[in-house]
């Protein structure tokens, strides 16, 4: 047995005051808790991406990880039921004179149970066949009541020559059709936090927008976006995804993963108001950050400007107009030629330099 390493902590009246702390025990991160008249000390770092647990709270005889709200045993450092096999390792504590000490010697050790790895987690790799184009409607209706879509027909437009006309493989993924969480920033908490698959995705199997992470990561070379204009903004249900898309970002910068390789991007944009280019702008901007290439004349639009309140017209204009549906054709044959050069190694890669913010690899193992 090694010799004991009782560390002095602190007075125990100030330490009884908070029921979990995180306090530094040499150079060891102890998460430290106080219940029922009694300490117990753990490690403070999580066994899944070493998350703070000394920051966390109790549920029960469980501290629960603020990042990922994975529990271990306050005392024993043990997994809760189906998980008993995790164990952050724990430390003896006693009290002397109004101090409390913990041993350092007395460290268990850390193990972990085996998790299956989410599907989503698998390597990023292109199965060969002709050029994939995944359609995505972000415009919300009614499900029982389905209404015209100006948005929604000229996707339909551009996916249907893609099938008929070029001969690639297409699906249309329609937003209003998932149910899925918006994002609950664990960002917002740590970088590292943030996880690819999306956190939310790893730990609710009922959120479906793992469907469109598997789309625009595994399958599709051609990411085609359509969205009406809402108040001089995208749709709401866009940016329900792509805040859940800071996941894949968030690979560039703390991993240098680039989930998004070889991906073209295009849009379709419709609207009864003005501010186009500002919708545009939004659009182009995000799928720039997450790696993508937009081909020549990136998207289509149509608006009708401020003061068009009649929407019967609006609907009309597109319905009618031969221009949106031959614009809609060669906006996707153009996203698909841009898509074959790509793959074909035709546009080189260059190291990512993204404007004084570089990548940070941070580690992902817990220790202490």
């Amino acid at each position: 047995m090694p010799d004991a390493q009782w560390v002095d902590v602190g007075n125990v009246e100030e330490l009884r005051e908070k029921p979990v702390q995180e306090v530094l025990v040499g150079k060891t991160t102890i998460a430290l808790t106080y219940k029922g008249g009694s300490f117990g000390a753990i490690s403070g770092v999580c066994n899944h991406v070493g998350g703070p647990l000394g920051e966390g709270t109790l549920d029960g005889d469980y501290l629960v990880c603020p990042w990922h709200y994975w529990k271990f045993h306050y005392k024993t450092g043990q997994g809760e039921a189906g998980y008993e096999r995790d164990q952050a390792p724990s430390y003896a504590t006693k009290i002397e004179n109004g101090r409390l000490y913990v041993d350092l010697s007395s460290a268990t050790k850390r193990k972990k149970q085996s998790h299956k790895p989410h599907p989503l987690a698998r390597p990023v790799l292109r199965q060969a066949g002709p050029i994939r184009v995944v359609g995505i409607s972000t415009t919300a209706m009614t499900p029982e009541h389905p209404r015209y879509s100006t948005s929604d027909a000229m996707l339909e437009v551009a996916l249907d020559h893609a099938r008929s006309a070029l001969k690639l493989e297409t699906q249309c993924v329609k937003l209003r059709e998932l149910n899925f969480r918006a994002c609950e920033g664990f960002y917002s908490k740590s970088a590292q936090a943030c996880t690819w698959p999306c956190s939310i995705t790893q730990m609710d199997p009922t959120d479906q927008l793992d469907r469109v992470y598997e789309a625009i990561v595994h399958w599709a070379d051609v990411i085609l976006i359509s969205t009406p204009i809402r108040w001089g903004n995208a749709s709401s249900l866009y940016y329900k995804m792509v805040e859940r898309m800071n996941c894949i970002q968030n690979q560039e910068t703390i991993a240098n993963r680039h989930l998004l390789k070889n991906k073209v991007a295009a849009f379709i944009v419709m609207g009864g108001q003005d501010n186009v280019q500002g919708v545009v702008g939004q659009l182009m901007t995000f799928f720039a950050e997450v790696g993508c290439q937009f081909p020549q004349f990136p998207f289509i639009a149509h608006s009708r400007g401020w003061s068009a309140e009649d929407m019967e017209r609006n609907v009309s204009e597109v319905q009618n107009s031969l221009e949106l549906r031959e614009g809609a054709q060669e906006l996707i044959a153009r996203a698909a030629d841009m898509a074959k050069l790509m793959i074909g190694g035709q546009i080189p890669e260059h190291p990512l330099v993204r404007g004084g913010r570089k990548a940070h690899q941070l580690d992902s193992e817990p220790t202490g």
